[in-house]
């Protein structure tokens, strides 16, 4: 059974940096991603890597955050700094089959999500 299971999240003032982790089981990917989704708002798309380690991010984001995973633990992490109230949502884990892509619709697999809180 394909499960991810997202962990890091929580509140910190502007700018300061959390770091997210997603461990996934049953399932070894070619793309693992975040998204996020804030209250009434769309999920969006914030960074994405591939199984070459190649990265990609959401212009809201770029130079802040950094994706990155492990292999062996079959782990992605987030690392956060700089962090803005803008980037207050739920931060879920994805995972799919394929090159990467920005769109939620594409990912077959979701974590439960995990809350990251931004105060000004």
């Amino acid at each position: 059974q394909v499960q991810l299971v997202e962990s890091g999240g929580g509140s910190v003032q502007a700018g300061g940096s959390l770091r997210l982790s997603c461990a996934a089981s049953g399932y070894s990917s070619d793309c693992m991603a975040w998204f996020r989704q804030a209250p009434g708002k769309e999920r969006e798309g914030v960074a994405a890597i591939g199984s070459a380690d190649s990265t990609g991010y959401a212009s809201s984001v770029k130079g802040r955050f950094t994706i990155s995973q492990d292999n062996a633990k079959n782990t992605q992490y987030l690392q956060m700094n700089s962090l803005k109230p803008e980037d207050t949502a739920l931060y879920y884990c994805a995972a799919k089959f394929g090159y990467c892509s920005s769109a939620s619709r594409d990912y077959n697999y979701w974590g439960q999500g995990t809350q990251v809180t931004v105060s000004s």
